[in-house]
């Protein structure tokens, strides 16, 4: 499947084109003028709404690209009904989801079948498939539809859209352009508020709104997106503007994430180097195998004999600390807070796999269920979870909600993707291609690896580069072999 164009229908003459310009800019000037006559303010965003049906009906490519420059820049919204959303960055979802859908109906005929064939595609629908069946049977139908609608825009637009959309290296560096400098001005805002108060530690939270949820999100949002940075670089003629401009993002990324005193964040910057080192020497299978076999052993010198009780942390020595290195010291005697609440809920979530081992609670419900499964002897003092946050580890919440079948069904699109990722690294000659493909597997990775301790992929800030990697990986794929045919 290619977009020859990017249109939901074909292109009228320019002349007919300069009429509907004018008549879209005579809406948006009776709209703004109407809405401060009658003060009806909503009615200012005629404009912009006018201009986005505009871009829909003649290219909504660009429509995808406007999209990716807002998602470093959303802002977490509450909605009436006890929905939330990522604005602006949802509701450009929505759009392209919906035109995604229409441009398919209108051209599956020149559909390129080998996309949908992919062992990472195959991979990605069969977990899709099994969420749809704990969809069904869920405890909670209404939280695991909104759930599983939210999922279906990420996949269209992120998986899809973008295999179709990006199938050559230099759109894809038009891609990383799109997204580094929002995400760029996004950090130095939260930069400059950080050093205005010293780069304290207490208020790194206070400094990440309203672009960033925490802290965590701030900084792996800046280590996920790292490679796509430095694999950019070799594009540029050394000491060029846009040289310049990259080599500027890599040190002030690594500077935002030094001052964002997130753990997870410095394990990934190390962890990347060593990523791509197993890449490039092949090292991948074996990596897997050995990663598995040691989780597999700490899973069983946990679970027998009750050794899991030992990790229970004294209530009062788990406390929230002021001082950034009193916190790794906590880390390692098991008496940081963040870590054990963790723990926390982690024991809550094998009570819960073991009642339901099928097909889970359904997916998004684990915080509804969760705190009746709790022990007591593992409580902290933030266990009350005013935030409703999740239970920070992605694995386990898929074992929760879509049972272990649905756990074995995302590590498998994981494993897939990785597995193919490294294949066809190896089997690609073009350097333009490795750079891109290497890019997108350590990203992918990363957000793998960073999954151990929290629930990244379902924000927009994580989730859009994880599912847009597999589907490059996909798409740079098909192009390889493209090329390998045509010089035969």
């Amino acid at each position: 499947m290619r977009f020859r164009h990017a249109l939901l229908w074909p292109a009228p003459p320019l002349r007919s084109q300069s009429g509907l310009f004018a008549l879209f800019s005579l809406g948006g000037i009776v709209a703004i003028f109407a809405g401060i006559v009658y003060q009806m303010w909503w009615l200012l965003a005629a404009p912009a709404a006018l201009g986005m049906i505009w871009l829909l009906l003649l290219d909504f490519r660009k429509i995808y690209f406007l999209m990716l420059a807002c998602i470093p820049l959303s802002v977490e919204k509450e909605l009436p009904g006890g929905f939330a959303t990522d604005f602006p960055s949802e509701q450009f979802m929505w759009l392209l989801t919906v035109a995604g859908l229409l441009w398919f109906l209108k051209n599956w005929k020149t559909v390129d079948a080998r996309f949908l064939k992919h062992p990472i595609t195959l991979a990605l629908l069969l977990h899709l498939a099994w969420m749809t069946v704990c969809v069904v049977t869920s405890q909670n139908t209404y939280i695991s539809i909104k759930f599983l609608l939210a999922k279906g825009w990420y996949v269209v637009v992120f998986y899809f859209l973008t295999g179709h959309m990006l199938n050559r290296p230099s759109q894809y560096k038009t891609m990383v352009w799109w997204y580094y400098v929002p995400l760029q001005l996004a950090m130095l805002i939260v930069l400059i508020r950080h050093a205005n108060i010293g780069f304290s530690f207490t208020e790194v939270e206070y400094v990440m709104g309203p672009f960033f949820r925490n802290h965590v999100t701030y900084a792996c949002s800046l280590a996920v997106s790292m490679p796509l940075i430095w694999f950019t670089l070799p594009w540029y003629k050394r000491y060029s503007k846009q040289w310049y401009l990259l080599v500027f993002g890599i040190v002030s990324f690594i500077i935002g994430i030094n001052f964002s005193y997130t753990r997870a964040a410095y394990v990934a910057l190390l962890a990347a180097v060593g990523f791509y080192w197993v890449i490039r020497l092949r090292l991948l299978k074996l990596s897997l195998i050995f990663i598995g076999c040691l989780f597999a052993l700490g899973l069983y010198i946990v679970a027998s004999k009750d050794n899991w009780l030992l990790f229970a942390p004294e209530y009062e020595k788990t406390i929230t600390h002021k001082r950034f290195e009193n916190l790794l010291e906590a880390t390692t005697k098991l008496e940081d807070i963040s870590t054990m609440e963790r723990v926390y809920r982690w024991v809550a979530a094998s009570y819960m796999i073991r009642e339901k081992p099928f097909t889970g609670f359904g997916p998004g419900t684990f915080y509804s269920y969760y705190k009746n499964y709790t022990v007591s002897s593992f409580k902290t003092y933030v266990s009350d979870n005013p935030e409703r946050s999740g239970i920070h580890n992605y694995y386990l919440m898929m074992a929760v909600e879509e049972g272990l079948p649905g756990l074995f069904f995302f590590l498998l699109f994981s494993v897939v993707t990785m597995i193919s990722g490294q294949k066809i690294y190896h089997n690609t000659s073009n350097p333009e291609l490795r750079w891109c493909l290497m890019a997108s597997i350590l990203c992918f990775m990363l957000t793998d690896m960073l999954m151990l301790m929290n629930d990244l992929v379902e924000t927009d800030k994580i989730g859009s580069l994880f599912f847009m990697s597999a589907a490059l990986l996909v798409n740079f794929d098909l192009l390889n072999q493209n090329a390998q045919t045509n010089s035969e």
